[in-house]
């Protein structure tokens, strides 16, 4: 098993997203897979084998503490570390066989570009008296929410907010969601956002991870949301946390393109006999 840190949604090491790949001879041990991501304790660790001739792999991700159905910087992360290694050529397609299906990565403008699955916006299921509650909660003006499958989303009304927003973890992880995504429209007031169409923030306490640091699966709902609001299909979002990172967003159909740059900081492999 060889094993790399990459930092995703970055083309500097240090910033972006960390996902540990894991690119081994074939399937391993689930057990094995949970206690080694445990162990590496980034908000991911993929897993990655190939399946048969040609670019099939098999893609899987883990928490520190559960197997997730779809990860956005871990899978860039491993696109990047088989192009990097010469296992896909540049100008071919990965091909990852996943929990969430086929999901394909490209290099398109010095991108790795992922084709994920849109996220499905539902905004009758979010009451002015709950944002109302969790304005109270968070001590913010919240301007808008929604739901996707699985997270929450809130709108501040200003950028800034979302930078300097302390939320309380014990209130996020009583939420019946994986995860909080706030967020606002533009990056007036936070100069290093290089003038991204909208700034956002990620928290899902309850799956181990307090805040990500650049989430791509955030962004498969964040595009439908501001492609809505901005009458847009291709916008970039600004992740406004420590490491801070850029994701390029392309709204098609069902689907949403994903776009940024990966480095890899660390190479290892797995010694022998555990």
């Amino acid at each position: 098993m060889k094993v790399f840190h990459v930092d995703a949604f970055t083309k500097k090491p240090f910033k972006g997203n960390p996902a540990c790949v894991c690119v081994t001879d074939g399937a391993l041990d689930e057990k094995f897979m949970q206690d080694f991501a445990f162990e590496m304790n980034l908000s991911e660790t993929a897993f990655v084998h190939k399946l048969e001739n040609g670019n099939l792999f098999s893609l899987r991700w883990f928490t520190p503490t559960m197997e997730v159905d779809l990860c956005g910087h871990a899978t860039l992360a491993s696109a990047h570390v088989l192009y990097d290694l010469g296992i896909v050529d540049r100008s071919d397609e990965c091909v990852f066989e996943s929990a969430s299906g086929i999901l394909k990565a490209k290099i398109k403008n010095e991108m790795i570009e992922l084709d994920f699955p849109i996220g499905k916006i539902d905004y009758e299921s979010v009451s002015m008296d709950f944002l109302r509650d969790m304005a109270a909660a968070l001590c913010v003006e919240i301007i808008g929410g929604a739901r996707s499958e699985t997270d929450l989303i809130i709108e501040l009304a200003h950028p800034k907010d979302v930078v300097n927003l302390k939320p309380d973890m014990d209130y996020i992880c009583d939420l019946p969601v994986r995860g909080v995504v706030v967020t606002a429209k533009g990056t007036e007031g936070v100069p290093e956002a290089d003038d991204a169409d909208f700034t956002s923030r990620y928290f899902a306490p309850c799956v181990g991870v307090p805040e990500d640091p650049v989430t791509g699966i955030a962004h498969c709902a964040l595009g439908p949301y501001w492609g809505k609001k901005l009458n847009k299909t291709e916008m970039l979002g600004y992740q406004a946390s420590r490491r801070t990172g850029f994701v390029r967003v392309r709204l098609e159909g069902e689907r949403i393109a994903l776009g940024g740059a990966a480095v890899t900081v660390l190479t290892g492999n797995r010694k022998p006999g555990f």
